[in-house]
């Protein structure tokens, strides 16, 4: 059942994945493979690596899941919490997992010299974060509602707001890379990364969702975002 499970989910990725060329979307014009690309098997580099221990080695720092308390003064904006699971494709916890997010401050710049947008950069406020999930699978971080900014990719092109996810898995080849949305967002409907992506399930698993129960009185708002990491374990 496990095994059938899996490959329901490979047929499904394979549906409603973004395309490697979304004309909308500018820069795929550039990136994108001009042939078929070449299904690889799996090696011993793809099916084994490094546990999260090691990819955490000479990282850990006071505050990594919280991005408002990692300078001497609070970051400007408005704070918020996101967590989640990080589970398979069969629905079972994922603990001990890496989760990495980046993202814009709450003017809509990164701290990043490519970053030359005309809005203020924040002293208090790098952007960057990690954590494992516990036994559950859960992860929660405490930042900072990123701002949306423009991108050049159309005339008066704006980016939604979100924040980046990297996600490490048992292997190399679970590795997943995404955005996370907010719910309610204008911009949502005129940013060609977001509509890249095929059908209206695909994309709204991209939006988080407004947690009342995990927003904290008078201090924070809650943000759930789940994650489905597939990739062969």
């Amino acid at each position: 059942m496990a095994a059938e499970r899996r490959e329901a989910a490979k047929t499904e990725a394979a549906r409603i994945d973004p395309p490697y060329l979304a004309p909308g979307y500018r820069s795929t014009l550039l990136r994108a493979p001009a042939r078929q690309p070449l299904r690889i098997p799996y090696g011993p580099s793809e099916l084994s690596g490094p546990g999260a221990s090691a990819l955490l080695s000479g990282r850990a720092r006071a505050n990594a899941a919280d991005l408002t308390r990692q300078h001497a003064g609070e970051p400007l904006g408005e704070r918020i919490i996101v967590w989640g699971h990080v589970v398979d494709v069969a629905g079972r916890p994922l603990p001990n997992t890496l989760v990495e997010v980046w993202q814009a401050n709450a003017a809509g710049r990164y701290a990043h010299p490519v970053d030359q947008h005309p809005a203020p950069l924040d002293p208090n406020f790098t952007g960057a974060g990690f954590c494992l999930t516990d036994a559950e699978g859960r992860f929660r971080f405490v930042t900072i509602k990123p701002g949306a900014y423009p991108w050049k990719n159309h005339p008066n092109a704006w980016r939604p707001a979100h924040i980046h996810f990297s996600v490490f898995g048992k292997t190399f080849g679970q590795r997943l890379i995404t955005q996370m949305y907010f719910p309610g967002d204008p911009l949502l409907a005129l940013d060609p990364v977001f509509g890249s992506i095929p059908g209206t399930a695909a994309r709204e698993s991209l939006i988080s969702r407004f947690d009342l129960g995990e927003t904290v009185p008078e201090w924070a708002l809650g943000y759930r975002f789940d994650i489905i990491l597939g990739g062969r374990p």
